[in-house]
């Protein structure tokens, strides 16, 4: 065997340093040379670089996929957004849920309206008139309230001479607010929109406040002209916002006469407020009106539905002999 000759100086040369090795080492060698290990690193690494393409590429195409599904989701989630059941503002589930339970439903209001009788429905009317004025009266005292303070911390803790007037001076300015707020508040069509979002009912509150001080300024500024002997100060006294609310409604003729005979009685800052107050009024009376009449309208043409049908009432027999004569 080999390395017998090697222990024993066999004289063999050969230029092949392994040739003297054992076939078996000498394969081992061969196998694991420094050449074929680089060889095999490299054959690994590239292995790997395509192993990486090939994940990097399977990932990419399993996130094309999942956009491509989460668009058609999407699109198929909004496209049919008109063909769900519709379901009321009451429902908690907006998306269509339970729709078949809603099939029947009717607010409350509506059914309300429907059960009450012709008297309700007129009382209905003139109490929205009369809480409409009740609501200015409040906002202007709302906006009256350190004026209205004032008179009260006088007539509790004011001074002697105040107090045997009966804080006459704070009285006259509360007044004065109270009156002129009002005023503004009818110009610039407070509650006269019905179901108006109360936002915009304070914003409206709000801007009669600010227009109510722009005045009590103004007339301090005459006032201090006047003491000084300086030509008084022109100020634009008309409403910002009452043009665009001026009502079709024309008063006739003998109630703009008593209109003038009024606002001749004011000071003339306050003419253009009162005259644009006066003109809300009569808008609102009008529409008080207007909604009168299309009950009785509405009556009227149930009780001729009920005669045509044979089924008149008693009232209905009562009020056609009435209105006959």
């Amino acid at each position: 065997m080999g390395w017998f000759d090697g222990w024993f100086g066999s004289s063999t040369t050969t230029s092949d340093p392994l040739k003297s090795l054992d076939p078996k080492l000498r394969e081992f060698l061969e196998r694991e040379s420094p050449v074929k290990i680089q060889q095999q690193i490299q054959e690994a690494e590239q292995a790997a670089a395509a192993a990486a393409t090939k994940a990097a590429a399977a990932a990419e195409a399993a996130i094309s996929a999942a956009t491509t599904s989460q668009t058609s989701q999407q699109n198929s989630a909004d496209a049919p957004t008109d063909s769900r059941p519709k379901v009321p503002k009451e429902s908690l589930f907006q998306d269509g849920r339970y729709a078949h339970l809603w099939k029947t439903y009717r607010p409350y209001a509506e059914i309300e309206a429907e059960s009450k009788t012709d008297h309700e429905k007129l009382m209905d009317v003139l109490d929205g008139y009369k809480e409409r004025k009740h609501n200015i009266g409040r906002a202007a005292l709302e906006n009256c309230a350190l004026q209205q303070e004032e008179w009260v911390n006088c007539m509790k803790s004011g001074s002697w001479e105040d107090r045997m007037q009966m804080c006459r001076h704070q009285v006259q300015r509360f007044e004065k607010c109270y009156t002129m707020q009002t005023r503004f508040l009818k110009a610039l069509g407070y509650q006269s929109v019905y179901n108006r979002p109360a936002q915009v009912e304070e914003d409206i509150q709000m801007h009669a406040d600010k227009l109510y001080q722009r005045m009590v300024e103004q007339e301090k500024a005459i006032e201090a002209a006047k003491q000084e002997g300086l030509p008084v100060p022109k100020f634009d006294l008309s409403i910002p916002g009452a043009a665009e609310m001026a009502p079709a409604i024309q008063p006739r003729p003998d109630l703009e006469k008593s209109w003038k005979e009024k606002l001749e009685q004011l000071p003339e800052e306050e003419r253009a407020v009162e005259e644009a107050a006066l003109r809300a009024d009569l808008q609102a009376k009008a529409e008080v009106a207007k909604n009168v009449q299309k009950l009785w309208d509405e009556q009227e043409k149930e009780k001729q539905q009920r005669k045509a049908e044979g089924k008149a009432t008693v009232m209905d027999r009562i009020t056609g002999a009435f209105g006959s004569k």
